[in-house]
């Protein structure tokens, strides 16, 4: 299956304890259907210290259920994202504008 979410979108939580905090997708993994969103999903973590850093308490983003996010378009508002052909290339599109997300 395509993805409809990529590293670098920008999207908004629309379930959960960070719900309506919007954020820019660091990593995605499609296998488990999870993405890591910068600054969302925010857990305290214990850190051993190393030579070279310093240990203790840090925060960590913890993955979030991609159902639970979703497209900000160019207006900053929600949408989903589809696929269509333009010309011989595949690209994802806003629904609710129709506009082209990577042209």
């Amino acid at each position: 299956m395509a993805a409809k979410l990529k590293k670098g979108d920008k999207v908004i939580v629309l379930a959960g304890k960070d719900k309506g905090k919007t954020g820019t997708i660091s990593s995605v993994d499609p296998k488990s259907g999870k993405a890591v969103v910068d600054g969302i999903n925010i857990a305290i973590r214990h850190q051993r210290q190393t030579q070279t850093e310093q240990g203790g308490r840090m925060p960590k983003a913890l993955p979030i259920q991609l159902s639970n996010l979703a497209f900000l378009d160019a207006n900053d508002k929600p949408t989903r994202v589809g696929f269509r052909m333009e010309g011989d290339k595949k690209v994802r599109f806003a629904k609710s504008t129709g506009d082209a997300i990577d042209a």
